[in-house]
């Protein structure tokens, strides 16, 4: 065997995989295969082997319920420098977004290195392996490029490589403060001027193994609505995905039909951003117009329910928009918790809250969002699943700790999305490589003791 080639054998693996339709909450338990041996070569997976009962000569074992690798399709890597920091006290979307802007001033390359590849290996060990980062903190303070003026976004791709995931890069237009406003100082090291200005910046990244370039209007407040179609058209001419916050904040809605006598969706829908490779995130404020225009476009949903309801934002239309046509994945957002799980959880535990009915997912189809489609989300259409063909990134859920041990194991999925946590990911691989073992991260030795050197050196500051 040479080093490109490996086999795994796994104790349990979630083969199963729905269509994008919500899956019947009657279906009972999903398809759960007891000893499947995966072949890998050169990262890929060349074979798939169920009813394997024991480990064959040379496999790595994972034992546990193995599910294909987590997608995280939207974060901010520097917020979580904020956690616990913004729990102190009350306020809104709004107080919390000044303190948000405090920390990014603080940001230079050489610490957003730090920090991301520190979050990062975060994600890793939570089993993430490909994160959707939506990026928009590009400059110097005041707004002066650096010498590379990707010089942040580079320090992102390299701590996505240093932590072991894959990563797609969605470079952010942020061009103003509010409909017909400048950005404000705060807001001058996101901006490039104009829209033509950011596609000639964004242009020099390079994809790479590992990494993948997207693009992202931050909102339709942050980019003016004649400049939406420049970055439309940048995604389209690259069939690179697209993503942009959408209805987050029932102000921004009014602000909107204020300026220009619409809403949100409906402003994207006329300059040509919705389409099947845009993904909105949130899409918490929707009318059924706007679920109709989101859904007939195929245009995705990210929903990111522990942001949501941490910056009490309220709960997104998710089932409806489903039920529309809207591909939906999931993110950790401003990463108040790093756990995949707990988003899959909290979308259909939140549904269940606003309809006081239960069952809007099974298990199986939140697992979906959580794995093919969010890799879709971000461009990596070959990963998600265990199947030949696909990228080999698998992550191994203990079947045995305090929240998951009791029942059977044809139920893994039901005990995953549940009742585990990210702290029950026992092993993480990409491209059939460990890079998580036995809840030990194999690249960035002490996970918390790298987070807590970079969050103080930003405190620093």
């Amino acid at each position: 065997m040479t080093a490109a080639q490996r086999t795994y054998w796994l104790e349990h693996a979630w083969l199963g995989a729905l269509p994008r339709a919500l899956g019947s909450a009657r279906a009972g338990g999903t398809p759960i295969g007891p000893g499947v041996t995966v072949a890998v070569q050169d990262g890929r997976i060349t074979a798939v082997h169920p009813d394997t009962p024991t480990p064959p000569p040379g496999a790595e074992v994972l034992r546990g319920l193995t599910l294909p690798g987590l997608a995280n399709a939207h974060s901010h890597a520097f917020h979580r420098a904020l956690r616990s920091a913004v729990q102190v006290g009350s306020g809104t979307f709004w107080t919390w977004r000044d303190v948000m802007y405090a920390t990014a001033g603080r940001l230079t390359p050489d610490t957003y290195h730090a920090l991301a590849r520190a979050v990062y290996a975060e994600m890793a060990l939570a089993g993430i392996t490909a994160v959707g980062e939506f990026h928009y903190v590009h400059h110097a303070p005041g707004g002066t490029p650096y010498a590379d003026p990707n010089a942040m976004g580079e320090a992102l791709l390299a701590a996505a490589a240093d932590a072991g995931i894959r990563i797609t890069l969605l470079d952010t237009a942020y061009l103003s403060s509010g409909f017909g406003r400048p950005p404000t100082a705060h807001q001058l090291r996101f901006s490039d001027g104009d829209a033509d200005a950011w596609a000639t910046r964004c242009s020099l990244l390079k994809e790479r193994d590992h990494a993948r370039i997207g693009a992202a209007v931050h909102s339709v407040r942050a980019v003016p609505a004649e400049q939406l179609a420049t970055v439309a058209r940048w995604a389209e001419e690259r069939r690179a995905p697209l993503h942009v916050h959408l209805s987050e904040q029932t102000a921004e809605n009014d602000a909107c039909r204020e300026a220009h006598g619409c809403t949100p969706t409906q402003l994207l829908a006329l300059h040509g951003v919705l389409g099947p490779r845009t993904t909105g995130v949130h899409n918490t404020h929707l009318t059924a117009e706007d679920i109709a225009l989101i859904g007939g476009s195929g245009t995705g949903t990210c929903m990111c329910p522990t942001t949501e309801r941490d910056l009490a934002d309220g709960i997104g239309p998710a089932a409806a928009l489903q039920n529309e046509g809207s591909p939906l994945s999931l993110g950790s957002d401003s990463h108040a918790v790093i756990d995949l799980l707990e988003e899959a959880r909290a979308m259909e535990l939140n549904e269940r809250l606003r309809t006081r009915t239960r069952g809007h997912w099974t298990a199986a189809a939140l697992l979906r969002a959580a794995t093919a489609d969010g890799h879709a989300a971000l461009g990596w259409g070959e990963a998600g699943t265990i199947e030949p063909g696909a990228l080999a990134d698998l992550t191994t859920i203990a079947l045995d700790s305090v929240r998951t041990a009791g029942p059977l194991p044809g139920l893994g999925a039901e005990t995953a999305v549940f009742a585990a946590t990210a702290a029950d990911v026992r092993h993480t691989v990409v491209g059939g490589r460990h890079v998580v073992r036995d809840g030990a991260h194999t690249l960035v030795p002490d996970v918390p003791g790298a987070l807590a050197r970079a969050v103080d050196a930003l405190r620093a500051r």
